[in-house]
């Protein structure tokens, strides 16, 4: 049996050397004294804020079935900034940059509104999209994908069904990927998965045996 006096440092010495792999997250007002910023720490606070980056984290790494850290992307830290500007949010080098102005004038629960907000543009964080090769539509789709599966859909989302085209982002992206993901409990994980080194439309028939022309024919006749 070891000698427990000598177990120890060795125990100690690979708790050091043991990647933790966590996120830090920060969280800076820039417009404290605005309408928005002031509606930001009276309604939302930074120290939720902070905790729903934390908890989206966690979702998307679930939803993504990202359980080995080799498979996520390596993010140290991610830092939130309420600032003003015209439209609502956007993520870039792991920072989040949240409209004040949006935040001022959105008529209804704003914390759970940006609570939605903060699952979407952290999916940009953690997904993947090697080179950019994804259209825009499919990137957004995921995200908002992540959000519907957390449930923090608006209201004003479109119903399940609706949409010209499968790649038309967002919440129509979003619906449609509910679908095929109906299809195979999964699918959108392993699609992401398959986005880290490249992206090519044959993913969808790879996956679910059906080409994405075919799939968004299906969904459409299933809802309309």
């Amino acid at each position: 049996m070891a000698n427990p006096i000598f177990l120890l440092p060795f125990l100690l010495i690979l708790s050091v050397l043991k990647p933790t792999h966590a996120v830090k997250y920060t969280v800076t007002n820039r417009v404290p004294d605005t309408p928005g910023g002031i509606r930001f720490r009276n309604e939302i606070g930074a120290h939720y804020a902070k905790q729903t980056l934390a908890s989206a984290t966690q979702f998307i790494w679930r939803t993504f079935r990202q359980n080995p850290p080799a498979d996520r992307k390596n993010v140290p830290q991610v830092n939130l900034f309420i600032e003003t500007f015209d439209g609502v949010a956007y993520a870039i080098n792991n920072e989040i940059h949240v409209s004040a102005s949006y935040i001022q004038d959105y008529s209804g629960n704003v914390k759970t509104e940006i609570t939605g907000v903060l699952y979407h543009e952290m999916t940009h964080i953690w997904q993947w999209n090697r080179n950019g090769r994804a259209s825009g539509g499919l990137i957004e789709g995921i995200a908002d994908f992540v959000r519907l599966k957390a449930g923090y859909a608006p209201s004003h989302w479109v119903a399940p069904g609706q949409g010209n085209r499968w790649d038309q982002g967002y919440d129509i992206t979003a619906r449609f990927l509910d679908y095929c993901n109906s299809l195979k409990n999964g699918f959108v994980a392993e699609l992401n998965m398959k986005m880290k080194n490249g992206y090519s439309n044959d993913f969808f028939a790879q996956l679910l045996g059906k080409t994405v022309d075919q799939l968004w024919s299906d969904y459409k006749a299933k809802f309309n």
